[in-house]
């Protein structure tokens, strides 16, 4: 007898521990649904306020999403914080690192969106979004050589595509490989033949 009332004592927690949840998803669904329904508005505030409603500090989808909507309404402080909190639950997510670098990059953090997207190229070496992102960062500083390797890491993998094939063709030429600049700055006019920057380029090249 004491047997049996154990396990219906067991049966009863469960069913109850069932219920609690799906009651918690339940009001998770309907909190991101107000969310989307007042972000597409604009409303990104009351938007944050629908999710606040449910946060719970160790669910990642909750940090993500009030990340997001933090940065679209200018809270780039808090925004960070959020992506911080979603990064240290799913250290190797890769969206969250995004999305992290979306406020560091408005606050003008370079040096700490330099090291995020180091990071995703730990997890991930061929991301193409990372690796064209950090050519275009060190083209700018004039870092020609680093840029070089960025963008030829893009090209390897999409050989045909106009935007890291265009800047693969100035770090050729910055590099001093005028040869295959020329041969790259060609390329890129199959897929844009008015494009004044590969123009250029080639009107560069004796």
């Amino acid at each position: 007898m004491e047997t049996v009332k154990k396990v219906i004592y067991a049966t009863s927690i469960v069913l109850l521990s069932v219920k609690t949840l799906s009651a918690q998803i339940d009001a998770q669904q309907e909190a991101f649904n107000n969310s989307y329904s007042l972000e597409y508005k604009g409303e990104y505030t009351k938007a944050i306020a629908a999710i606040k409603k449910i946060y719970d500090e160790k669910s990642y989808e909750i940090n993500l999403r009030a990340g997001w909507l933090s940065y679209e309404a200018g809270l780039f402080t808090e925004s960070q914080n959020y992506y911080k909190k979603a990064i240290s639950l799913k250290s190797n997510s890769l969206e969250a690192k995004f999305g992290f670098i979306y406020p560091t990059a408005s606050l003008g953090n370079m040096s700490e969106v330099v090291a995020q997207y180091k990071k995703i190229l730990e997890i991930d070496p061929q991301n193409t979004t990372a690796n064209y992102r950090m050519g275009l960062y060190y083209y700018d500083k004039k870092e020609y050589q680093l840029a070089y390797k960025y963008f030829e890491n893009v090209v390897v993998l999409y050989p045909f595509g106009y935007d890291a094939l265009l800047m693969y063709a100035w770090s050729n030429f910055q590099v001093g490989k005028s040869k295959e600049a020329k041969v790259l700055f060609k390329r890129t006019l199959l897929l844009s033949p008015t494009s004044k920057s590969a123009i250029e380029g080639l009107s560069l090249i004796k």
